[in-house]
């Protein structure tokens, strides 16, 4: 049986947000029986398998695939593998998309005529610690120009977006996700499109919700995989990156400099505290002006949340810079 729509979940120990992620793909506005949801599992050891095959009993369209590997490229590869239809969605299992999310990427692939198409995601989280992180990852403060993560009015040309579609064809041409990349294979494979002459579009009629990590020390995890791993997008896409991507890393190699340059160079500690005290300014502004907005949110975890996104990302990348010194000439890119 073909599909029009192919739709994968790499997941992994998903069993608190699965059920709302299939349930959500099921009741899109775009025919049930024109789309099938592969769900590749890292080989959970929670309920999400025992969730997931509830599911496939009920919707034959509905299939649980394997991944040994236990890491999100490897799953996507496996997906797209494994698809039978002439687009391919990603959805992570803690995501939500829109009603008409499927509706809305067709239509946009089949108008505008670009390799990849997209929404704006929108952070959602009912705890305290949870809001504050979803506040922040939703300001230009927390991650600067990352369009796909702050509002959007109208549709326009990105570097690199959240659960994209793809043509079938774009595989073909541009090859699969760079299994050395355990975070970060999503830009460095958009990265890839753009620098061989691709479009990615992010339009605001694609809309999903995202339930991000609700704990500090998983947030600050996941964002020093994210600059640790950004080193190797680097490498391998030199002239895609922006400034975003550095800043964090500025402010910290400034930061980690000037605390090394202490012991011989006794007014390094002026530069350091200027740096520190300017970035703290900025994160209190910021946190203020949200919090008036919103006044669920607390100011000081806001606040943390900040100091968080930044400093870890700025570790993980210069710790990655570190450990990836060897391979500024191996560039290989996957098949």
């Amino acid at each position: 049986m073909s599909f029009i729509v192919s739709i994968i979940c790499p997941i992994r120990n998903e069993e608190q947000y699965i059920a709302d992620c299939l349930q959500a793909l099921i009741e899109q506005t775009f025919s049930l029986s024109n789309m099938e949801i592969l769900v590749v599992d890292g080989m959970s050891d929670d309920r999400t398998r025992e969730i997931v095959l509830g599911f496939a009993q009920k919707h034959t369209n509905i299939s649980l695939i394997e991944n040994p590997e236990r890491i999100v490229p490897y799953g996507l590869n496996y997906g797209v593998k494994h698809a039978q239809g002439k687009y391919i969605l990603r959805m992570d299992g803690h995501a939500k998309p829109a009603p008409n999310y499927v509706e809305m990427c067709v239509a946009a692939l089949e108008r505008n005529g670009t390799d990849c198409v997209g929404g704006p995601i929108i952070t959602i989280e009912e705890t305290d610690t949870g809001k504050a992180v979803s506040a922040a990852m939703s300001s230009r403060f927390g991650v600067g120009n990352s369009r796909f993560r702050t509002s959007i009015k109208e549709a326009c040309l990105v570097d690199t977006l959240a659960f994209p579609a793809y043509r079938r064809e774009v595989f073909e041409k541009y090859g699969m996700f760079d299994t050395e990349l355990i975070r970060c294979q999503d830009d460095e494979f958009n990265f890839r499109i753009r620098k061989l002459g691709g479009k990615i579009l992010l339009t605001p009629e694609i809309k999903s919700w995202y339930y991000p990590r609700s704990g500090f020390s998983k947030l600050w995890r996941q964002y020093f995989g994210y600059g640790f791993f950004k080193v190797r997008v680097f490498q391998k896409n030199t002239w895609m990156m922006q400034a975003r991507h550095f800043a964090p890393l500025s402010l910290v190699s400034i930061l980690l400099l000037a605390l090394c340059l202490m012991p011989v160079i006794p007014e390094a500690i002026v530069v350091f505290c200027t740096i520190f005290a300017l970035h703290a300014t900025a994160a209190v502004f910021a946190a203020m002006t949200i919090s008036r907005r919103n006044r669920e949110v607390s100011i000081w975890k806001l606040l943390l949340s900040f100091y968080i996104l930044h400093y870890s990302y700025g570790l993980g990348f210069f710790w990655g810079l570190i450990r990836f010194a060897p391979r500024w000439f191996h560039r290989e890119q996957p098949a």
